[in-house]
C-alpha cells in the first residue's frame, strides 16, 4: 500500500500466493501505521483479492473507499509499478536470497529503512517519503 501523498509504503506483505489475506495483511499494517481520520482512497487492480467479498468487507469496515483500475488501463496504478520496478532494480536482481525469510527481511530493511526514510524522490520535491511527511503535515 503507497500514500500518493509522500510516496510512503505504508503497508506490505510477502507470500507464496497472491490471495486475498496477502493484501488484507497490508492493509492491517497500513491501517496500523497510519491514524486515519479523513477519508482514504484505496485503489487496486480488478484481482480477484480485491474483489474477494473479505477484502471489500475489511475496507467497509474501516470506512476506506475502494476505488479500481478500469479493464485494460494498467497506467491507472503507475505510482505503484513504479515502486516495483524501483524495488526491482535497486535491490532484488542484485540478490540471490537462499530462503523466502531471508529475501522478506531484505525487503522489509529497503522499505523501511531506506524507501521510506532515505530515498529520495523528485515528485516530492527530492525528500524522503517520511522526511517530506514531516515537513508538510501540521503537528
Amino acid at each position: 500500500m503507497l500514500d500518493l501523498y509522500s510516496r510512503a509504503i505504508v503497508g506490505w506483505s510477502m507470500s507464496d500466493k497472491i490471495n486475498r489475506q496477502l493484501v488484507q495483511d497490508a492493509i492491517h499494517m497500513a491501517i496500523e501505521q497510519r491514524d486515519i481520520t479523513d477519508t482514504v482512497l484505496v485503489h487496486s487492480d480488478q484481482g480477484s483479492q480485491y474483489t474477494a467479498a473479505s477484502y471489500q468487507a475489511l475496507l467497509n469496515h474501516h470506512g476506506l473507499i475502494c476505488s479500481m483500475t478500469r479493464k485494460g488501463e494498467c497506467h491507472d496504478n503507475a505510482v505503484a509499478e513504479s515502486f516495483f520496478h524501483t524495488l526491482k532494480n535497486e535491490l532484488v536482481h542484485d540478490k540471490k536470497y537462499r530462503t523466502r525469510a531471508e529475501a522478506k527481511q531484505s525487503i522489509f530493511k529497503y522499505i523501511e529503512l531506506f524507501y521510506n526514510q532515505q530515498r529520495r524522490h523528485s515528485y516530492i520535491n527530492y525528500q524522503a517519503p517520511f522526511v517530506y511527511e514531516n515537513i508538510t503535515t501540521p503537528a
